[in-house]
């Protein structure tokens, strides 16, 4: 790559050399994420992987792919870029394992106005973070200047994952029926969802974002760019433990939108509000912006990051499954017979 360098393309905005750069830096990250298949470095046309088919029968593929939104402006204005790839992986694999999957790979996409190499390098620190929590590998990515499309200190972060699946183990939610237990795992915050409304509410700039709140324990800035969790770990080992029936990822659209999403047409899941264990940035989001307590839990995970159906009588056992694996997790609400949805009372 040394003979690699156009100087018309340079005064065009695009500099070939900070993408070389840029890939030796990240070279230490990506490789903290190798694992057993992993069989490529980077720098290739495709990033090579192969699936062990050990214990699998039927092997189905199940992918995910996601952005950060707009949470990547809190990250531009605090200058703090090694979190949001954790994020970005979150965000696919915490999909992928809604229907039994195991994550394998991982690649992103980083589009930049200008490509600063230690900037690009400290994107892909926390990609790599991710992964590792994820138990999968980095093998592959892109990293595209485009000069004129965006400002030179500005980016975007999408990625895209693949996991495996024996068929007869994918999880089927046509078994739940009424009675059945929603567990809740915890979310470590806002996570990467509502942010276009968390940044309306605080009008946020740099001043604000410095701001250290009481109940936060934190300043408003470090609380918004606390990275999403990784629930590979905990799930995998949840469905060791128990038979798990549906499990939701708690996105963009709250509580209303994702549970059904999991759920026959026949049945609801009934949720006792007092037993939702809110964190304080939600109460601090709704009190800021006087938001009606429906459209909280329609917009945000509201401290809930995870939830899972299972049988009454497997329960306690998944409880502790959860926690032995290091996440927090307590009984939210059952499933009812009726065609609501959700009901929150």
């Amino acid at each position: 790559m040394n003979n690699s360098f156009s100087e018309s393309y340079k005064k065009a905005g695009v500099d070939v050399t900070a993408g070389y750069k840029s890939v030796e830096l990240m070279k230490k990250h990506i490789a903290r994420t190798m694992i057993p298949g992993a069989l490529s470095g980077i720098g290739g046309f495709g990033g090579l992987f192969e699936l062990d088919m050990t214990g699998i029968s039927k092997p189905v593929l199940v992918s995910g792919t996601d952005g950060v939104g707009t949470k990547i402006k809190i990250a531009f204005i605090l200058d703090k870029h090694d979190t949001v790839g954790i994020d970005c992986v979150a965000m696919c694999v915490n999909d992928i394992i809604c229907c039994g999957a195991k994550p394998q790979f991982f690649l992103d996409y980083i589009a930049c106005g200008k490509n600063i190499p230690e900037k690009i390098a400290e994107i892909v620190s926390g990609v790599a973070e991710g992964c590792v929590q994820a138990e999968c590998a980095l093998i592959g990515g892109e990293t595209a200047e485009h000069p004129g499309l965006m400002p030179e200190d500005e980016y975007d972060l999408a990625g895209f994952s693949v996991g495996v699946v024996d068929k007869d183990k994918i999880l089927q939610p046509d078994t739940q029926k009424a009675g059945d237990v929603l567990i809740a795992i915890k979310s470590s915050g806002v996570h990467s969802n509502g942010f276009s409304l968390v940044r309306r509410v605080f009008d946020v700039n740099e001043q604000k974002l410095n701001m250290r709140f009481d109940d936060l324990g934190a300043t408003l800035g470090e609380t918004l760019l606390t990275p999403t969790r990784i629930y590979v770990k905990a799930v995998m080992s949840l469905l060791d433990a128990v038979k798990v029936k549906s499990i939701s990822h708690i996105t963009g659209g709250g509580f209303y939108e994702n549970i059904p999403r999991s759920l026959p047409k026949n049945l609801a899941a009934k949720i006792e509000r007092n037993a939702v264990q809110v964190l304080p940035i939600f109460d601090l989001i709704q009190r800021t912006g006087d938001i009606p307590e429906r459209d909280m839990f329609n917009t945000f995970n509201m401290g809930v990051g995870m939830i899972v159906s299972v049988d009454k009588n497997d329960a306690d056992k998944a409880v502790a499954a959860i926690k032995a694996a290091g996440e927090d997790a307590y009984v939210l609400g059952e499933l009812v017979e009726s065609e609501e949805g959700v009901i929150i009372c």
